[in-house]
């Protein structure tokens, strides 16, 4: 009896910060809007370092593992191999830092202005975003350089996004609130990313990881987003659904706790911060 009425208790939980996250959603739109002002001011190209990014980081991978280390992409030209995963995970990486430490930049707003706090790391997700676009529109030239016919496989690239941007903010809400109580998150949150830089498939396709060590991709949910971003570019591509499907109920658990667990975190913020 007591586990139903905890279940119920958490599901309504759930259900009251998605419906507040909706009734508050042009506050998340002026913070998003507040945050790509903020990112770009005073900056000569602005919105341009969106798309040069990924683009230069592209062009030291190919040189660096592509060139020298030699390391195989599945037959796809190697600036797509590589752009196609250094998109989704600059998105991922930015997000993920910056919403967990959004709470703690912000202490003014939180001790002497009330509004859901979900909002801070919800509306970092959202101005993210910007830059995930402009990035993504680059692609365009490279299929027409490259000549790549466009596939009925294009139409999982919104729902990536969209899984992405799941898997960001449940992450995002769990550090956001730990980091609150426990400063120690801001030495960890840009450590942890740097290891799973090298844990996802990015520098290096899923096929080339020994057989032993499959379970090492697996288990890491943006392993099958970011080879599903490759899979809905290049067609006639082999891709593992397995991998796909873990991370979508992976990031859908995940949400649900990271809502629930914020919820109960948020009670105390402003008196610890």
């Amino acid at each position: 009896m007591g586990r139903k009425n905890a279940s119920r208790t958490g599901s309504g939980v759930e259900r009251g910060m998605i419906r507040e996250l909706w009734a508050y959603r042009e506050l998340a739109y002026f913070l998003a809007w507040r945050n790509v002002k903020v990112r770009y001011k005073q900056t000569v190209l602005g919105m341009l370092w969106a798309g040069m990014q990924p683009f230069l980081l592209m062009l030291i991978f190919v040189v660096l593992f592509g060139r020298l280390a030699k390391i195989p992409t599945d037959q796809i030209p190697q600036p797509i191999f590589y752009f196609s995963a250094l998109v989704p995970w600059i998105y991922f990486s930015t997000t993920v830092s910056s919403a967990g430490m959004s709470l703690v930049s912000n202490m003014g707003l939180l001790t002497k202005v009330y509004f859901p706090r979900v909002m801070l790391p919800v509306s970092v997700a959202l101005s993210n975003l910007v830059d995930f676009l402009i990035g993504s529109m680059l692609f365009i030239g490279f299929m027409v350089y490259y000549q790549l016919p466009i596939g009925s496989n294009v139409l999982l690239w919104p729902v990536l996004v969209i899984l992405l941007v799941l898997l960001s903010v449940s992450l995002g809400l769990f550090l956001a609130a730990l980091n609150v109580k426990y400063r120690d998150f801001r030495y960890i949150i840009p450590f942890a990313i740097q290891m799973l830089l090298f844990g996802t498939p990015i520098i290096y396709p899923a096929s080339m990881v020994p057989e032993g060590l499959h379970w090492l991709v697996a288990i890491n949910p943006l392993s099958g987003i970011i080879e599903a971003f490759r899979y809905s570019l290049v067609p006639n591509r082999a891709f593992h659904w397995e991998l796909l499907l873990f991370s979508t109920v992976f990031t859908a658990v995940l949400f649900l706790t990271g809502i629930a667990y914020f919820h109960r975190a948020e009670k105390v913020f402003a008196d610890i911060i």
